[in-house]
């Protein structure tokens, strides 16, 4: 475990760093290098770009075990730390210890589990509709989850969903001291709202008890300089390396589609030698060169 247990400091580090972190989003192997290449000092798996790669809904229709067998592949990929978007922990407090259980054994630093039911909705559809879990039933997971976890670094988050379901700040901070009494590491604070205005109304209220952390996919426009000012630990960009890829590959599809040729494509797009050394095949050549028999006589 000791790999394992570097990963985790790794990212126990990052929360409690005195100045903003950020993680960015990754959904395979490949964009997980991307993202470390890129100079990230962590990655978020999220469970939105996970479940859309395979082309289905972010409504739990992708298994736990194919997300479990999708982060091994981008930890196995990488040195840095990957905190998981874990739903709502795929059950009930049963299921969160052997998730647990299982990301640890795959070196994975985090889990992030937010306080809706199973199976849940993604935060931006019709969110205002969507039930939240009790209080005290969620506050159980977070507490097995520590329970269980092997490396004392390991961090679990909890996600605070309340703004999301229109319940507004008091709701929030309720909430979120709860799961903070019940072990959270730290607090993810969502929220839909096309400004800062309702993560910075938390943060005001909530001070330091213990690190926040700010997803700003609809506040996006917001300085950085916000989130700093206000001591957030870490940012997440949570969705772009999917929305990034998509974009690319709608207009080569247009092009290739169009023009029936791919020298307007080739171009402007890397060579497969590139590929090649994402995949690490490089490598590959070394090994065998040092265990594969010499028949050159």
């Amino acid at each position: 475990m000791r790999i394992g247990k570097t990963k985790c400091r790794q990212l126990r580090s990052l929360l409690e760093s005195n100045q903003l972190e950020f993680l960015l989003e990754a959904h395979n192997g490949i964009s997980a290098k991307l993202v470390e290449d890129a100079g990230f000092k962590g990655i978020w798996a999220s469970g939105l770009s996970i479940s859309a790669q395979w082309g289905v809904r972010d409504s739990n229709e992708a298994s736990w075990t194919q997300v479990i067998e999708t982060v091994e592949f981008m930890s196995d990929a990488t040195t840095i730390p990957i905190l998981l978007d874990g739903d709502t922990g795929y059950g009930n407090f049963n299921n969160v210890q052997r998730l647990v259980r299982k990301l640890e054994q795959r070196h994975i630093a985090g889990v992030c589990i937010e306080d809706k039911l199973f199976p849940k909705t993604n935060s931006f559809i019709k969110g205002t509709t969507q039930e939240l879990a009790d209080i005290e039933e969620f506050c159980g997971k977070i507490k097995a989850a520590k329970d269980i976890q092997y490396d004392d670094n390991f961090v679990v988050i909890a996600r605070v969903e309340a703004f999301i379901a229109g319940l507004g700040l008091s709701e929030a901070l309720k909430r979120a001291e709860a799961y903070h009494q019940a072990g959270a590491d730290a607090i993810l604070i969502h929220s839909a709202r096309a400004d800062a205005n309702e993560i910075l109304a938390f943060k005001h209220e909530w001070h330091n008890r213990c690190p926040v952390v700010i997803v700003p996919t609809k506040y996006y426009s917001t300085p950085t300089k916000v989130f700093r000012e206000n001591d957030f630990s870490i940012v997440i960009w949570a969705n772009h390396m999917l929305r990034a890829s998509i974009t690319a590959m709608q207009e080569a599809a247009k092009m290739l589609e169009k023009e029936e040729s791919l020298v307007n494509l080739e171009k402007n797009i890397i060579p497969v030698s590139e590929v090649f050394r994402l995949q690490g095949v490089s490598e590959l050549s070394k090994a065998e060169n040092c265990y594969l028999p010499n028949n050159s006589d």
